[in-house]
């Protein structure tokens, strides 16, 4: 049976949203992506999260698809979905009925109204009494996204004091000494630890890892790479996790473009035979024939430095 409280570790990846050529929901799709991603080795799986294009879902269509993956998953890996919403009603509905389809748990977004470390903590709170203190959830801290700063004190309040908050989804940027802090100020005052899984599309999991953060909540069009570089450091083997990374990298790197970011991903999945096509629900950017030189380059220079590991 998966669970999912404070010790979870490894790589959560956020999983995409595969849509037909039509732009309609693709379930076949879903099935197979589901099955690439577990065969990658991932330890859990995010749904309906930023990169999963979550709010160009109806409610049905966003209903059906979480049943859909959880069905295929069937236990195997725990199944977080992002609830964040405008809304503490539209939270709880989403909320109460993920759980009671076989989620493990939810993340949750700060609105980007809140302006103040006081605003931040009592969200929070208010959020965790709303999905009830049985559901553990995910703090996403991506100010980037959200437009909202949660300074490593707020974090540690909400920590202490909402028994439910059980993983740390850490975004923000400049970030290593973010997680430095939050790690040593845990400790200092022996506050309950909880996971810190890490974003940004892996972009500086080796670091991030070497800090003390426990594994990566983030997409990737090749998630082996963080499940591989994850297993190495957990092996004491950090210089082979570095490898591993090195590899990759140019990659990363192109797939860490904003705006494009997503479409990139998607081809990249798609042309790997995890989804049918790479499309994205509009409005939505388009690769032109360049990118896809570019990428096609980077394809045949990672396999070639692959080869080699």
């Amino acid at each position: 049976m998966a669970i999912f409280d404070e010790t979870a570790a490894g790589v959560y990846v956020i999983a995409v949203t595969p849509f037909t050529a039509q732009g309609e929901l693709d379930l076949a799709s879903t099935d197979n992506m589901v099955d690439f991603y577990l065969n990658t080795g991932v330890n859990g799986m995010t749904i309906l999260g930023m990169m999963g294009e979550a709010p160009k879902l109806t409610t049905e269509e966003s209903q059906t698809f979480v049943k859909r993956v959880i069905k295929r998953v069937a236990g195997r890996v725990p199944i977080i979905v992002g609830v964040s919403a405008p809304g503490f009603a539209q939270m709880k509905e989403l909320s109460d009925w993920v759980m009671n389809e076989g989620a493990d748990g939810v993340m949750i977004a700060p609105p980007g109204n809140l302006k103040t470390d006081d605003q931040i903590y009592k969200y929070y709170v208010n959020a965790a009494n709303i999905i009830g203190h049985t559901t553990p959830f995910v703090l996403q801290d991506f100010p980037l996204a959200t437009g909202v700063v949660i300074p490593v004190s707020v974090i540690l309040k909400i920590v202490a004091d909402v028994p439910n908050c059980v993983c740390l989804k850490h975004e923000d940027w400049p970030g290593l000494a973010k997680i430095t802090e939050f790690k040593h100020k845990t400790t200092a005052n022996k506050l309950r630890e909880i996971s810190i899984l890490c974003g940004n599309g892996g972009l500086y999991l080796p670091e991030e890892m070497h800090r003390g953060a426990d594994g990566a909540m983030t997409g990737f069009s090749y998630p082996e790479m963080m499940v591989k570089l994850v297993n190495a450091h957990q092996a004491n083997e950090p210089e082979k996790a570095r490898e591993i990374f090195d590899a990759y990298l140019p990659l990363v790197r192109y797939e860490a473009q904003p705006v494009l970011g997503l479409a990139i991903r998607k081809y990249i999945l798609a042309k790997r035979g995890c989804i049918a096509t790479p499309t994205l629900r509009a409005p939505a950017p388009q690769l032109s024939q360049q990118d896809i030189a570019e990428i096609e380059t980077l394809i045949i220079r990672q396999t070639e430095k692959l080869n080699h590991i």
